[in-house]
């Protein structure tokens, strides 16, 4: 229970103020523990990432794959996996966890999140395929990159709103760079 205290009150302090916001005496503060407590359960900022990660991942991949399985069509389910993730933006738990750059994570904790969001590369894999691509695992990886490009500009505050981004993306998902 206590864990579970610490890595919402980790989720809200990230979301809030970003990396610099995130602090054992924060962490201490915001969940009523001593200090020295919040060491018992992570030894390191890292290790709270990598277990928010290793927590709230499962969660938005399922939300992922569920969007896709309610299309109908391939490219519907390509809709569908760039409208899912870039809905997840806007989500306190995806906003805790891009706070932090994967450069403060020691290897092990980026092999972790690299492989999970391999985990969504792959689901997107077969509908590519099915489109016609020739190389559908090459493809979902472009696509990845359109979409983290979409939701570090959304992250950003950028001058176009989130749903003007989100079209765009989706458009290059279905038509590349054709418009």
């Amino acid at each position: 229970m206590q864990r579970g205290a610490l890595l919402d009150a980790a989720r809200s302090l990230l979301s809030e103020g970003g990396t610099e916001a995130l602090t054992f005496p924060a962490l201490a503060e915001r969940t009523g523990l001593a200090r020295s407590s919040v060491y018992e359960y992570f030894r390191s900022r890292a290790a709270v990432v990598e277990e928010l990660c290793a927590v709230d991942f499962p969660v938005w991949a399922a939300e992922v794959e569920n969007a896709m399985a309610r299309a109908e069509t391939p490219a519907g389910r390509v809709e569908a996996y760039v409208r899912s993730q870039l809905d997840l933006v806007g989500d306190r738990r995806h906003r805790a966890v891009v706070a932090i750059s994967a450069s403060e994570l020691d290897a092990d904790a980026r092999e972790k999140i690299r492989a999970a969001h391999g985990g969504l590369v792959t689901m997107i894999v077969e509908a590519l395929a099915e489109l016609g691509h020739e190389q559908p695992r090459l493809a979902a990886m472009m696509l990845q990159g359109v979409i983290d490009a979409a939701v570090r500009r959304i992250e950003l505050g950028a001058a176009e709103e989130p749903g003007v981004i989100a079209e765009t993306a989706v458009a290059m998902a279905l038509r590349g760079v054709q418009g």
